[in-house]
């Protein structure tokens, strides 16, 4: 099978590139990526197994033309291409909706062209907006920020696919964990980051407010699973743990014992969204336990090179 990945090259798809190349029935792989972040990792320093399965199509998907071209022969696509900047998520709206929005309807434009059988997208669970008691997939879609709409907005474009082919909508809590393709501008990775080096992070609010979380090689082996499986099309959470900043913030003062915190803007009561960890995939797919947080830090803290 031929698979093509938007956003490649990026922190969630380095991991899958590199798990999907192990895999025997994935002839080639489709690295599509305009680049814009800079993320070059994918592409230097070693040589993957089964490396020859793999090309980079420098592409945008605002580009309907060149995602026909490239659509040709594939039989999947991981649709995980997005501007997915959170600090940014309140203030520029165009900066999400270009991407997120219209960029998925012209990857759906061009698909609804071509031979592909199955859909796989990467949504967030911030389509929920905020809730202090647990969602699941039944629960009612409320999204309040930019960046949430615009996968919302995205989601709807997948969905008309599923007519036609299969279709699988992930809502993934937030991804943290090592990448060759690093993004420090998540919680847990930026926090970690900050502790290596400085031993010193800060917090905003009062620190309890929580989050779903997922790390990164659970997510990866359910997006290789799902490829192959059984499943109905239809719209699934991912997710591993729900933690507040604090409980984060407690195990990481196990990991650095010397490591100093501070809280900014403590008198706002900022959002928080809770996801039941019980997935409807579950049914379908085997999927890992969540590890141990502690033992994911340790881990992240040994990638550092000092």
């Amino acid at each position: 099978m031929k698979v093509l990945i938007t956003g490649g090259a990026g922190y969630l798809g380095t991991e899958l590139v590199k798990l999907l190349t192990k895999n025997e029935a994935i002839t080639e792989i489709v690295v599509y990526d305009n680049l814009s972040r800079n993320n070059y990792n994918l592409l230097l320093g070693h040589k993957m197994e089964n490396h020859q399965k793999v090309k980079l199509v420098m592409g945008d998907v605002l580009d309907s033309r060149s995602l026909r071209k490239h659509l040709k022969g594939v039989g999947t696509v991981f649709h995980f291409a997005a501007n997915v900047t959170t600090p940014f998520s309140n203030t520029d709206p165009h900066f999400f909706e270009q991407v997120n929005h219209w960029g998925t309807a012209e990857l759906v434009y061009a698909i609804e062209e071509s031979d592909v059988q199955k859909v796989i997208y990467t949504s967030s669970t911030s389509v929920y907006g905020a809730s202090k008691q647990f969602v699941n997939e039944d629960s009612t879609p409320n999204p309040r920020t930019f960046y949430g709409i615009s996968k919302m907005r995205g989601e709807e474009h997948i969905t008309r696919l599923s007519n036609q082919i299969d279709t699988y909508i992930l809502r993934c809590g937030n991804v943290y964990g090592y990448s060759r393709s690093m993004r420090f501008d998540a919680v847990i990775n930026k926090f970690v980051f900050e502790a290596n080096f400085n031993r010193k992070i800060s917090i905003n609010g009062k620190g309890n407010q929580s989050r779903s979380f997922i790390h990164i090689d659970k997510l990866t082996k359910v997006l290789s699973d799902i490829i192959f499986s059984n499943a109905p099309s239809g719209t699934y959470n991912v997710v591993g743990k729900n933690l507040s900043i604090l409980d984060i913030v407690h195990v990481l003062k196990e990991v650095y014992p010397d490591l100093e915190f501070n809280f900014v803007n403590q008198h706002l009561n900022l959002r928080e969204i809770n996801v039941d960890p019980k997935s409807k995939l579950e049914a379908f797919l085997d999927i890992p336990h969540d590890g141990d947080l502690k033992e994911d830090l340790i881990n992240f803290k040994n990638k550092f090179s000092f």
